[in-house]
């Protein structure tokens, strides 16, 4: 039996010697690599924070100290150490264990997680709840992965001197996020992970002085001295003018470090504390050490760091056109919030060094800094996932909806997303933009109508938001050569019936074309319509739609509340057409999406072609029968 199997709850490690938590340091990172190489997953992060999750468990008590893992993809340890070792090889599958914390999962995942910033907000309400409640844990936030960066953990940071209870802030600092963390905050910390030697000379010094009372009256003064130049060399001022007490750094691969430094700072309550942690990404696997990036969040691989996949997908797509956009275009730029690698944007930013921009883990600024170039003529596109930008929702209205600014934003992810689950389902875009006035909302039916809509984009010179799926078309698609504008608000007839006409928009329209020629063998006539602008809608097409067929399907992966659907049945019920056709919907329940592959989730909440064969046959009287459902395989 190895150490880990022996491992069922937290406490079964307190008692290891140090030799063993190496062991176990090593036989946690082997487990890791086996089942990502299976189900894909966010490997580097859980790599890097090995040894300080062992130490975190060693030295304070879960579930009665809340530990909440910033984003929670380096929490991967944390799952095998609290119970879950027996159900890892579930992670990220359909009813398996989710890729980030969840409380729902385990009472040792304290918050939970899936979007950056927000765990020292967490912290300090659950610390100040525990001087309400008359308890006494500590709450700990693990922030790192660039997080550090978003404007929401400085506001907490800004708070947290003003809340009591106990609290700790760990700084996981490995200078990344996704790609590598950008901006002042990181060549402060960058002064901290090349000047190590500095610490430990100066503790060495201080250990000597205060072995009598002239060392110590000596240390003292000097560092009255040394108080008012230290922010120069090192970032504990900053720290320090928040109300923290700073320790650090630690080297955060050295479990006996790691101990030393909680054993410090565990039930001090005179103010909070920040723990600055140097760990490597990647930390025990060399092809992770060598390409963090690459292996930041990796999919299913029998070998990882060989697989090679030359289909291109919509983030491939994007990154494409924009270079053929800004070739054309010198007005054109990109903005990105720590997310160039989820859009492919390698490439890009090699031949554009100035005119992309990666502003970090802050999607806000990024919206409003877009903003601010849109008003001196630049025409800049976002890019920014569909649930990202859910936290910049105020600076799409009041900054460059309200301004009517042309900044064009590329929704990645839009629909369902797949294994990262809830916190990524891009479910809400539609509904969120839907309501803005000036907004333009579009959604592609393949890859090559994405780079159509782009173009368009960047030319309309309005709030412009393209949204597309995540992941490949199903089928081949040949791509144009030439760039064309498409007309704003118009739809596209690509099948002509007359009893039912399905309107459908992004990665529904394929399923919308796969579910007529089933219905046509029923007897069902299908108009296949594709909506790919949402705003505005084509009102015109509506109304020869209303005219001509008995039944409009709506089909989209958007929830149904402020969706399309909703937005043609207040259409043509204020025309009074409601009369004349009758309209249903296929859409998202009003429920959060959990974790599975794509097209499971397809299936399971009624937006493939199955479940639009079934919605009409039902409409129809028609029997849907099993040869039917063998005729969509």
């Amino acid at each position: 039996m190895t150490i880990l199997q022996s491992i069922k709850e937290p406490e079964d490690i307190k008692n290891l010697s140090l030799k063993e938590c190496s062991q176990l340091a090593q036989e946690l990172r082997d487990e890791m690599i086996t089942v990502t190489a299976k189900n894909g997953g966010h490997l580097a992060s859980s790599l890097g924070a090995v040894e300080l999750i062992i130490a975190l468990h060693r030295i304070f008590d879960s579930p009665k100290d809340k530990f909440i893992f910033d984003v929670g993809h380096q929490a991967y340890a944390h799952k095998l150490l609290t119970g879950r070792q027996e159900k890892f090889n579930t992670l990220r599958q359909h009813g398996g264990l989710s890729g980030f914390t969840t409380r729902e999962e385990s009472e040792h995942d304290s918050f939970g997680s899936g979007h950056a910033s927000n765990s020292v907000s967490a912290a300090v309400g659950m610390a100040q709840a525990a001087d309400l409640n008359r308890q006494e844990y500590t709450s700990i936030a693990v922030i790192g992965d660039g997080s550090a960066t978003g404007g929401m953990a400085f506001e907490a940071f800004n708070n947290a001197s003003s809340q009591k209870g106990r609290l700790i802030v760990i700084l996981n600092d490995n200078g990344m996020s996704i790609s590598n963390t950008v901006g002042a905050l990181d060549k402060l910390f960058a002064n901290v992970r090349f000047n190590r030697g500095y610490y430990k000379a100066s503790e060495k010094s201080r250990n000597r002085l205060y072995t009598n009372k002239l060392g110590r009256a000596i240390w003292d003064i000097g560092q009255k001295f040394k108080a008012a130049a230290k922010g120069l060399v090192m970032p504990t001022v900053l720290w320090e003018q928040f109300g923290f007490a700073y320790t650090g750094p630690i080297d955060g691969h050295n479990i006996a470090e790691l101990e030393k430094a909680f054993k410090k700072v565990k039930g001090y309550n005179h103010k909070p504390v920040l723990i600055h942690v140097i760990t490597q990404k990647g930390k025990g696997y060399e092809p992770a050490e060598s390409d963090a990036v690459h292996f930041h969040g990796v999919p299913p691989c029998k070998n990882p760091g060989t697989c090679d996949d030359c289909n291109c997908t919509y983030s491939q797509m994007f990154s494409n056109t924009m270079a053929e956009i800004m070739r054309q275009d010198e007005r054109v730029v990109a903005i990105t919030a720590a997310m160039s690698e989820g859009y492919a944007m390698g490439e890009l930013i090699k031949e554009f060094p100035e005119r992309v921009f990666d502003v970090g883990i802050c999607e806000q600024h990024a919206v409003t800094f877009a903003a601010g170039l849109a008003t001196q003529g630049i025409v800049p596109v976002a890019a920014i996932y569909s649930t990202f930008l859910q936290r910049a929702y105020d600076q799409i209205v009041h900054d460059v909806a309200l301004q009517n600014l042309p900044v064009v934003f590329a929704i990645d992810r839009a629909g369902i997303a797949g294994d990262d689950g809830r916190t990524h389902q891009g479910a809400f875009d539609v509904s969120y933009l839907n309501h803005i006035p000036n907004m333009i909302i579009c959604s592609p039916k393949d890859v090559n109508e994405l780079r159509h809509l782009l173009y368009t984009a960047v030319n309309s010179l309005c709030p412009f938001a393209v949204r597309f799926a995540r992941g490949k078309d199903e089928n081949p698609v040949k791509i144009d050569n030439m760039l064309q504008e498409l007309p704003i608000g118009k739809w596209e007839e690509l099948q002509k019936g007359s009893h039912i006409a399905i309107v459908a928009h992004g990665i529904c329209v394929s399923q919308a074309l796969k579910a007529s020629t089933v219905l046509e063998k029923q007897g069902i006539s299908v108009s296949v319509i594709n909506a790919r602008f949402i705003k505005p809608m084509d009102q015109e097409m509506l109304k020869q739609l209303a005219a001509g067929h008995q039944v409009i399907l709506v089909a989209e992966e958007n929830a149904r509340s402020g969706s399309l659907g909703q937005n043609i049945l207040d259409f043509l019920n204020t025309a009074g057409l409601l009369d004349t056709v009758k309209i249903d919907m296929i859409a998202l329940p009003d429920n959060f999406i959990e974790h599975g592959a794509q097209n499971l989730l397809r299936r399971k909440y009624g937006v493939d072609s199955q479940s639009i064969v079934e919605k009409s046959c039902l409409l129809f009287n028609k029997e849907n029968t099993e040869n039917t459902r063998e005729a969509l395989k």
